[in-house]
């Protein structure tokens, strides 16, 4: 067992010191003592910070190492340079049967309505699919609807919207689960190496960026051989957390289904990889107009959203699987999924034995003010993606527009809820938005997009200070996962390290995102 000494500046969590000293994947000696001992190997910090790694206590690994193999859409800035892109892949690739894409940006045609007739010019005889950088939309071609058998006489399904021409026909723009899966459930699955590569795709983007833990918000039965098999081969480069998705319509069954993959998971999966974790949707998003909102949409009057659950029904649920000793996390978007998804922890609560449940609500969006001081009293931990704090194009187009301004106002209540003594974690929800904690500190700490509008911060009331976006990044996510080894570095925790460039609490709030990540550590072995 060797000694490893970081000597410089290193910030514990819980205060401030000059040196650490690591061995055997624990710390075992702050400052002085640090300094004391006999090093092996000694690590000189410079000008830079060593703290607790990052974890992402929202994210989608799989998805987002999978992205890697299919065409490059993201971040491309028309619909042509989508289409080329496309047509680009799916003539390198003759053999595929399916071109599977995500990512595109919604924002780029008013109300994100896309014509499959637009990928036809690409690729007319094959099926396309692509998705939305927030994966409840997805645009396809239309060979994909033929073979979905979606036409004008096709229904709108219960969770789901087919969006139309005005003549009935399918535009190419389907809208949440039970619409999306007429497509998606038609696409091949994925073998199982370029699954376990994908993952070892997402270890690698995870360990530059300084993440050492993360949790998968959305795994299915099929994924979960594939962290287990990533696991087995030392292809897993992050430790990870699975959450199973319930479904409304079968979630009974899947009780048993998922105590029986938690075990197996615990019993094959190493010590990186646990599967403690339930995920429900209780709404969509309010760019698509799917988030439960509690007041009607301003651009769809008769419209309050498309909540994923009834009321009483999610509270059962989760009551159901609160008993089985699950976390539970629920993705609640507006101010109607957010007061549905307290009201069902709650309930669990009260009908169960009191345990150390610490229930997740992700995304946060908008509040109703009387709901605010709940997640305190309840323990319920607020999960944001702070960077999407900002006025961006997906605000200005299209959110902003659906909620009008005073609900606007009220978004992403990042310093109330940690006024109010509620637990806050962070996350990346990657690959929907950027993996790398520094850019969502940025926003976190400033409100203001990476251009630097508006210049005194979008609803400037909800800013944090660094110190407490680095908390919700580290302790805070820690605090989520269960690790509360990993919520400070003191003598006897865990080594999940990241070394960064620059001290973030002296560096220009503007310039947050470009301090580098020099080193990563998991368990005291180098990772990045």
């Amino acid at each position: 067992m060797t000694t490893t000494l970081f000597r410089g500046a290193v910030r514990t969590g819980a205060g401030d010191t000059d040196a650490l000293a690591v061995r055997d994947g624990r710390v075992v000696a702050l400052g002085a003592a640090a300094l004391a001992l006999d090093a092996d190997e000694v690590v000189e910090l410079g000008a830079g910070l060593l703290l607790p790694a990052f974890g992402d206590g929202h994210a989608h690994p799989l998805f987002g190492g999978l992205e890697h193999f299919g065409p490059q859409v993201k971040g491309l800035s028309s619909v042509e340079a989508i289409a080329t892109e496309v047509g680009r892949w799916a003539a390198e690739h003759p053999d595929e049967e399916w071109i599977v894409g995500a990512s595109y940006d919604p924002t780029l045609v008013p109300d994100g309505e896309f014509d499959a007739r637009w990928l036809d010019a690409a690729v007319a005889d094959r099926p396309v699919v692509l998705r939305a950088y927030d994966y409840h939309t997805v645009w396809c071609n239309t060979e994909a609807l033929r073979r979905a058998g979606v036409t004008a006489a096709t229904p709108d399904p219960r969770l789901g919207w087919i969006v139309r021409r005005p003549d009935g026909s399918a535009l190419g723009t389907l809208r949440e689960w039970h619409a999306c899966d007429l497509v998606l459930d038609r696409v091949p699955g994925r073998p199982l190496d370029e699954l376990v590569d994908a993952l070892r795709v997402a270890g690698a983007a995870y360990a530059s960026a300084g993440l050492t833990w993360v949790q998968d918000a959305w795994v299915e039965p099929e994924m979960v051989p594939a962290y287990v098999e990533a696991a087995r081969r030392g292809a897993l480069a992050f430790r990870a957390n699975l959450a199973f998705r319930a479904d409304p319509d079968r979630w009974r069954e899947q009780r048993a289904e998922f105590v029986a993959a938690r075990a197996s998971v615990a019993a094959e999966g190493g010590p990186l990889l646990s599967a403690r974790t339930v995920k429900f949707f209780a709404d969509g998003v309010i760019e698509g107009g799917t988030a439960a909102m509690l007041e009607p949409y301003c651009d769809a009057p008769h419209s309050c959203g498309m909540p994923v659950w009834p009321p009483a029904a999610l509270a059962e649920a989760v009551t159901a699987f609160d008993a089985d000793g699950f976390q539970v996390h629920i993705h609640a978007i507006g101010d109607a999924g957010v007061r549905t998804a307290l009201d069902a922890i709650e309930a669990a609560a009260s009908a169960n034995p009191t345990w150390d449940r610490r229930p997740v609500i992700a995304h946060v969006q908008i509040v109703d003010p009387a709901d605010l001081d709940r997640f305190a009293r309840l323990g319920v931990i607020a999960n944001f993606e702070p960077l999407w704090a900002q006025l961006d194009p997906l605000q200005t187009e299209l959110s902003i527009p659906r909620v009008g301004p005073e609900r606007a106002d009220r978004q992403y209540p990042m310093r109330g809820l940690v006024d109010s003594g509620a637990p806050v974690s962070f996350g990346s929800d990657w690959p929907v938005s950027s993996h790398q904690p520094l850019e969502g500190i940025q926003v976190a700490v400033t409100r203001r997009t990476f251009e630097g509008t508006p210049s005194r911060g979008w609803t400037p009331r909800e800013r944090l200070t660094v110190d407490q976006a680095l908390d919700a990044y580290t302790g805070g996510v820690a605090h989520q996962a269960f690790a509360d080894d990993r919520r400070v570095l003191e003598v006897g925790g865990a080594a999940d390290l990241v070394w960064l460039s620059a001290d973030p609490r002296v560096v220009d709030p503007m310039r947050l995102r470009r301090i580098a990540v020099l080193g990563t550590w998991l368990a005291g072995t180098r990772t990045h």
